[in-house]
């Protein structure tokens, strides 16, 4: 195998553009015997001539030809892989693999810091996977997933680090007509559902939510019937619009609308929160995750100066 070297198919590549090798030595900032040595050098690795030598210069044989635009292609791959290379040590290009639980998916800031991210390295090649907690952690500990936003909090998972995006309320999810559907403006009172068949997302798929539904209905002085478990939180709306029960989701969910499903506000309950986090490996991050951290945590930080200054605001107008 011929392994031809890359000063030497450059040397060539100026000499036949020029067609002078006065001329190709002082685009390529060398001496003339050195030009001529380099194309020598090629001519003997391929075993063909590749320049006619003429009087006043030289132009390439057929077979030179050939090589012209061989060569040309090459160089500009060569050159290409340097670039790709700094932008891979960069994290502005390869691949970065993303999970999101549905119910996350659902919540604006996942979409939207999904889009800047894209908007920003377009050259990154972006994978999407939804899935419960439970699998997109194993998948990160497996090495299939760089990161995922996820619902429930996972304890101290041995070699996962967890970075906290934002809190959301729960509401009350209800099926349309149920007689505590009727006043969705004003706030319930947990004990208010103390008779009711609760719909829940499986425990296994997501400790946290039902963890937090469960202690929440402890404390005001009830264990709450679980009629049902769905596999997703979004399964939960579907048993809800059909009459199954009620359930606890994010805020965030009323986004799926459906006009069989109420939503009303829990009273003194503030314990009943559900969190978004951002789930990735404590190994130290490849360049495209660190710029993919990086943006989350100034998005985070934004939205909260906004919720800040709106809180203020509202202060000053009481």
């Amino acid at each position: 195998m011929v392994m031809i070297d890359l000063r030497r198919l450059r040397a060539f590549v100026v000499l036949a553009e020029e067609g002078h090798v006065t001329r190709a030595a002082e685009r390529l900032g060398i001496q003339q015997p050195p030009l001529t040595r380099l194309l020598q050098g090629l001519e003997a690795e391929l075993g063909v001539l590749l320049m006619h030598r003429m009087p006043r210069g030289v132009r390439p044989t057929e077979a030179g030809k050939v090589l012209l635009d061989e060569a040309k292609i090459i160089l500009e791959r060569a050159n290409g892989v340097a670039d790709m290379v700094h932008r891979a040590a960069r994290g502005e290009q390869g691949r970065l693999a993303i999970g999101f639980t549905s119910s996350a998916a659902l919540h604006p800031f996942v979409p939207k810091a999904l889009r800047a991210f894209h908007e920003s390295l377009p050259k990154l090649s972006v994978v999407l996977e939804e899935a419960g907690t439970a699998e997109l952690v194993d998948a990160l500990m497996h090495e299939r997933l760089d990161a995922a936003f996820i619902r429930s909090p996972v304890g101290r998972t041995p070699g996962l680090r967890i970075d906290a995006v934002l809190e959301e309320p729960m509401l009350v999810a209800l099926p349309v007509g149920h007689k505590l559907a009727r006043d969705t403006a004003s706030r319930l009172l947990l004990t208010e559902l103390a008779t009711e068949p609760f719909i829940l997302y499986r425990r296994t798929a997501g400790p946290g939510l039902y963890d937090t539904i469960l202690t929440a209905c402890r404390e005001a002085g009830f264990s709450p019937v679980v009629a049902q478990e769905a596999p997703r939180l979004t399964a939960t709306l579907s048993l809800v619009a059909a009459g199954f029960g009620i359930s606890l989701v994010p805020a965030s969910m009323r986004r799926l609308g459906g006009d069989d499903i109420a939503y009303r506000a829990v009273a003194g309950s503030s314990k009943l929160i559900a969190p978004l986090l951002l789930a990735m490996r404590q190994t130290h991050p490849a360049p495209a995750l660190a710029q993919f951290r990086g943006l989350v945590q100034r998005m985070t930080a934004e939205m909260r100066a906004a919720n800040l200054a709106d809180a203020a605001a509202d202060r000053g107008n009481r």
